[in-house]
């Protein structure tokens, strides 16, 4: 793909994801003029450009809803469901264009506009109220690709005066340097630029104002998601030799100096800490170019509930909030997939029909909740419905009839509701459309302990249930706690660390197991060392972990707090243990899992007697 094409793949991608939120906005709102304009305007700017790239399937699309867009706009016609029906697969015809384009597709090898497309476009603007039956099962799947920017076409008409000449599309492509691919990055924050394509089809102009955009600074430039990521292994890495020389120094500084070598030691102390506080500040840099806000993520969701609730006939509303916290985009990337899954058992298992919410005296409208926020060293992202609830005994009894545990497991409800992230687990006794074939939440768990992190469930019965996922905010770099058990060096996330305690020689005992109250409620006590399988030793110092049930991990010896950067486990899989780094010191630490711990260090059998 040629650079142009790709310019306006990425900022045409943009316009098409915004306006499915102003269509399903308008939707809840039919009067706001504003968001009427907002959608008439993003239709004109990707017609525009497509047609100067010569695309006309998606000329065709983007001309009819423009006139649907104008109609409504001047009140010619009403906002009804056909008109937002109709603008939607529209839009989706237009992402999924782009998409292609995006995958490497050649402009020529496009399919035509579905007649179904123009048929519902030119209904809608006619005035019908109904859909044509032949685009009623025409709607397009959701853009895969998704970017963030300002609107380029209005800051053009903002900052040019009326009359300027325009520059060619060529020339605006040019300047246009804050679109960000799919593929690719932010830098640094991006100024509006002035520039973009200006919705006029100027094929074979060759004139314009060339000097409109040549004194354009640019404000951001697009990187390579794979070099970038290589530059954050390096500044870490650098980080850690920088750490490793000040221990060295500290130790050399031990023995007696004197004359040059003094100097020469007191001027080698000087030049490592600028060293090291320059690695770091690089190290932080190259994080913050990695944040993305969940709201790119977030603002896919509501087209998807849309259309799944209208099949299941539930009339449902998604309430999204916290969408400006930042993580990690590859946590952005990877969350997409387990957050459908989520959201889809909410709508099948969650939500009641409307006559069993009626019957319980509820809403026929139910509500679920997508919200994300900073906590500590975490992001928190709850997905919460207010539907009947999850009954944990059913589960139990549903996973023993599937042979996926034995009698005796499960005992506590905390245990019985994390059944259903068992491979094949479904309560559905017949697949539909949505659920059922035993496969979704087991991938939830798999993808969220992928990334270091958790997700506990909290539900009653006719109430309602909340599913909370914990990850790091920057998964390269972990703050943790330094401890030692079994002559092991291990790392504990502080994310779930509380504070540190000594430990009696003799223990209460509660149904055969130790506990230890603290702050006057009992907790259970837990061998760091049992729990990983590894040998018994003395353990005389007391984490206490915060989790859904909290409790006390014992361990040898505390030996401080790091940042450490973390390196996956890829060639083996240790139970409890997440990935590994290097001390200070240089000696290879053991990170324990965050999911190992918020589930209580029990994967194991041998626990401290």
């Amino acid at each position: 793909m040629d650079d142009m094409l790709k310019d306006f793949v990425v900022e045409a991608l943009e316009l098409a994801t915004n306006v499915e939120e102003h269509l399903l906005s308008l939707e809840r709102n039919p009067g706001d003029l504003n968001t009427l304009n907002a959608v008439f305007r993003s239709f004109h700017t990707i017609k525009g450009g497509a047609g100067f790239m010569n695309l006309p399937a998606m000329v065709s699309a983007c001309h009819l809803t423009e006139n649907l867009f104008d109609a409504l706009r001047t009140g010619q016609v009403p906002v009804t469901p056909i008109a937002i029906e109709a603008a939607l697969q529209a839009s989706g015809f237009v992402a999924d264009q782009l998409t292609e384009l995006a995958n490497g597709a050649a402009p020529e090898s496009l399919s035509a506009m579905p007649d179904a497309l123009e048929q519902i476009l030119n209904s809608a603007i006619d005035g019908k109220d109904a859909v044509p039956a032949s685009a009623a099962t025409a709607a397009p799947t959701a853009p895969a690709i998704d970017t963030d920017g300002p609107d380029w076409n209005a800051l053009y008409q903002a900052v040019v005066p009326a009359g300027t000449a325009l520059a060619t599309p060529a020339a605006s492509l040019a300047a246009t340097a804050a679109v960000t691919a799919a593929s690719a990055v932010p830098v640094t924050p991006a100024a509006p630029a002035k520039g973009g394509w200006d919705g006029i089809d100027r094929r074979g102009s060759g004139g314009g104002d060339k000097t409109a955009a040549a004194g354009i600074k640019e404000e951001s430039i697009r990187v390579d998601a794979v070099k970038l990521d290589a530059l954050l292994e390096v500044a870490g890495e650098s980080v850690q030799a920088a750490n490793q020389a000040s221990v060295l120094l500290e130790k050399l500084a031990q023995f007696p100096v004197e004359g040059q070598a003094a100097t020469l030691m007191a001027a080698l102390a000087e030049t490592l800490n600028r060293a090291s506080r320059y690695s770091t500040e690089l190290q932080r840099a190259t994080l913050s170019t990695r944040m993305q806000p969940v709201g790119k993520l977030f603002q896919k969701f509501p087209r998807l509930v849309r259309e799944l609730a209208k099949d299941l006939g539930k009339d449902v509303d998604l309430q999204i909030e916290g969408a400006e916290t930042e993580v990690d985009r590859v946590v952005v990337d990877s969350l997409y997939d387990p957050l459908v899954h989520m959201l889809r058992n909410s709508l099948d298992h969650g939500i009641e029909d409307n006559a069993t919410r009626t019957a319980n005296g509820k809403s026929t409208k139910s509500v679920i909740l997508l919200k994300a926020w900073q906590e500590a060293s975490s992001v928190m992202i709850e997905i919460s419905d207010d539907g009947k609830g999850m009954n944990g005994e059913q589960l139990r009894a549903k996973a023993i009839s599937k042979g996926l545990i034995a009698d005796t497991a499960a005992q506590t409800q905390e245990e019985m509701l994390q059944l259903v992230f068992l491979p094949g687990f479904s309560t559905k006794e017949v697949a539909n459309s949505v659920s059922g074939r035993g496969v979704g939440m087991d991938v939830v768990k798999t993808a969220v302990e992928k990334h270091r992190g958790a997700i506990t469930i909290d539900s009653t019965l006719g109430v309602g249930t909340r599913f909370s996922i914990r990850l790091p905010i920057e998964l390269s770099i972990v703050p943790t706690m330094l401890v030692r058990s079994s002559d092991a060096a291990l790392a504990l996330p502080m994310a779930v660390v509380q504070r540190v305690v000594e430990l009696p020689d003799e223990f209460e005992h509660v149904g055969g197991a130790p506990v230890l109250r603290d702050q006057g409620r009992p907790l259970p006590v837990r061998s760091l060392a049992g729990s990983l399988g590894y040998e018994l030793g003395v353990e005389k110092v007391g984490i206490v972990i915060s989790a859904p049930q909290p409790y006390i991990l014992s361990v040898g010896a505390v030996e401080g707090t790091a940042d450490l950067v973390i390196k996956p486990m890829t060639a083996i899989t240790v139970p409890g243990i997440a990935g590994t780094a290097r001390s200070a010191e240089g000696e290879l630490v053991l990170v324990v899992g965050l999911s190992f711990l918020l589930e209580g260090a029990r994967q194991t059998a041998k626990m401290a007697a």
